[in-house]
């Protein structure tokens, strides 16, 4: 299995912070916000990884992140995306990289604090298709969602006006190497963007996609108060790891 982190685009919600760089290099807690999904990638047992990024700032990446060493990397690549496409038409850069492997894709704006081990090794006893991380939410208007009847996804729609479901389907997916052919498949959304939620529609209407749920904290800091939430938890979290420390050398 290999992981591919989508960093790049010009991340407007956070404007004027982004307009000196990227909004993945933006601090959380004490660490550059792309430090999240890489260690999310690590501690399931993935190694090799590839940062599509874009944008006059993507050669920080690489002064920040050099090879991927420090962070328990075997490998890590880079590419570019040349202009805002979509989270789909980023990915798509990353056929080569695959090379014909499974994937696991996270959004590099997402931060998953707990384990998610078993949502990765649920999709490897899968065998095939895709498969995507629900979680609860109280604002499903703001994300795509999932529809489930009788344990099983009947639909997906992105940013729903009315309440048709609570759970949110977070930033991270699983595919075979299928997904590019359904990337070569996708028209433009009405934002003009190659969007993931179509990709996984694909899946859904070929019942190739699956679902955990996901029990643990996740986090969304592509906006300023997802970026605020996001510094509280950890600050919260790193003033526990500190207090432990003084109370048991």
């Amino acid at each position: 299995m290999k992981g591919v982190i989508l960093a790049g685009g010009l991340g407007k919600r956070l404007y004027p912070l982004t307009k000196i760089t990227n909004k993945h290099l933006l601090p959380v807690g004490e660490r550059p916000m792309i430090y999240y999904p890489l260690q999310t990638l690590v501690r399931s047992g993935i190694t090799e990884v590839l940062i599509v990024t874009g944008g006059q700032w993507s050669g920080d990446f690489l002064r920040l992140l050099g090879n991927g060493r420090e962070m328990g990397l075997s490998q890590l690549s880079y590419t570019f995306q040349e202009k805002e496409g979509g989270i789909a038409d980023a990915l798509k850069l990353a056929e080569d990289f695959a090379g014909g492997s499974p994937i696991t894709v996270i959004l590099g704006d997402n931060i998953f604090p707990g384990d998610i081990s078993s949502f990765l090794d649920h999709f490897d006893k899968q065998g095939k298709g895709a498969r995507v991380l629900l979680k609860e939410v109280s604002d499903p208007g703001h994300f795509g969602v999932a529809v489930l009847k009788d344990r099983r996804i009947q639909k997906l729609v992105e940013k729903p006006k009315s309440l048709i479901s609570p759970y949110a389907v977070t930033g991270i997916y699983c595919y075979d190497s299928q997904v590019f052919e359904f990337i070569r498949q996708l028209k433009p959304s009405s934002r003009g963007e190659l969007e993931i939620t179509d990709v996984n529609s694909l899946y859904l209407k070929r019942k190739f996609l699956e679902y955990d749920f996901l029990d643990s904290e996740w986090l969304e800091a592509g906006t300023f108060y997802g970026l605020l939430k996001a510094n509280l938890y950890m600050a919260r979290t790193e003033d526990r790891k500190r207090l432990l420390k003084e109370l048991i050398p």
